[in-house]
């Protein structure tokens, strides 16, 4: 074997890793953290299986069984990304028109605390005008930024942090019941309440940003899945619902299809594309980490993704109507079943 196939068969063995670590269910950084980059791990092992095609003699017994492997991994990472690509079927109807009483728009964005560039999203805000903007890794400073917004946003609820995990939400919309809850960790607080329509009708709104399975975070996931998957348990059982802010996860992500399936909340993005949202400043590795999930008895009217504001995060703009025609026209999610339930239950009990 010559050393330019010695080394394709490196790249290729190694080109498997991510697929056979994602097909695991351990929860360590580097395992999970290969849930992430599904598309760029797919343009991987394309290019991989080229060059096994082009450098080992054809029909030869490595090309053959280093061919099908990288075949079977890449058909494994496309099967999973393909929902958030517009060739699939979209999950949430596109209604058109607006009733000004039913509407409602929310801004999401993880500033990035060290992040000076506070007339960005000021800017942002002013032109898009949501009811509601959540933001996350606000500290101190960025709550004193903001302010200006309370002339417009009344409602506020202010939880200005040093370690990343601030949050602040202002609303021009009555915000009722609203309490401030540490569900896995001291450290990481949620918002959970209800917002108040034009047309009184009240919606349970729950603002999230788990810890990521990182170095420098956390060494597993188990504490974010547990409390994605807490809060999927809790609104099950909830009529009209709304979660969103800076989830550390993927859409694809197993932990994000579970919560899915047991919350019964539906993704915009699902035939419409990623949104990717971070990484704002490294173009090749982006995938989507901010969320808006919603129950079926919401149309979408827009989704974008917003221009960069310095932070290493893109902000995302939603806007929704809340109509009872949407509950027969979006789609169900799939149901999870006992064995992903008991495997919710597993994590959410490690994680508490």
């Amino acid at each position: 074997m010559s050393i330019l196939e010695i080394a394709v068969l490196i790249f290729a063995v190694l080109a498997l890793v991510p697929t056979l670590a994602s097909l695991t269910r351990f929860d360590q950084w580097w395992v999970r953290g290969f849930d992430f980059p599904r598309l760029q791990i797919s343009v991987l092992t394309l290019f991989i299986l080229g060059l096994v095609i082009l450098v080992f003699p054809m029909w030869g017994t490595w090309q053959v069984v280093l061919a099908s492997l990288l075949s079977i991994s890449f058909l494994y990472q496309a099967v999973k990304i393909y929902p958030y690509t517009i060739l699939a079927r979209k999950q949430v109807f596109r209604l058109e028109g607006r009733g000004s009483d039913t509407r409602l728009s929310i801004l999401v964005s993880n500033v990035l605390t060290p992040n000076k560039k506070y007339d960005r999203l000021l800017k942002l805000v002013k032109y898009w005008d949501p009811d509601i903007l959540l933001t996350l890794e606000t500290d101190k400073t960025w709550e004193e930024k903001l302010e200006v917004l309370e002339n417009d946003y009344p409602y506020t609820v202010k939880i200005p942090q040093d370690n990343l995990y601030g949050m602040h939400l202002f609303s021009k919309l009555e915000l009722e019941n609203i309490e401030v809850k540490f569900l896995i960790s001291d450290e990481i607080p949620s918002i959970h309440g209800y917002v108040l329509l034009r047309n009184g009708e009240k919606v349970n709104i729950h603002c999230l940003h788990p810890k990521p399975p990182s170095p420098s975070e956390d060494a597993t996931s188990t504490n974010r899945d547990a409390e994605l998957l807490l809060i999927g348990k809790e609104v099950k059982e909830q009529d009209s619902t709304l979660v969103f802010g800076d989830l550390n996860d993927v859409a694809w992500s197993r932990t994000t299809r579970l919560f899915q399936q047991i919350s019964g909340l539906v993704d915009p993005r699902i035939g419409r594309g990623f949104y990717n949202t971070y990484h704002a400043g490294i173009p090749v590795f982006r995938w989507p980490l901010d969320h808006v999930f919603h129950s079926k008895d919401f149309a979408l009217l827009k989704l974008k993704r917003l221009p960069n504001i310095g932070s290493d995060h893109f902000p995302i703009y939603i806007e929704l109507n809340h109509v009872s025609i949407a509950e027969k026209l979006n789609d169900e999610p799939e149901q999870a079943d006992r064995e992903e339930e008991e495997w919710a239950e597993e994590k959410i009990e490690k994680g508490r």
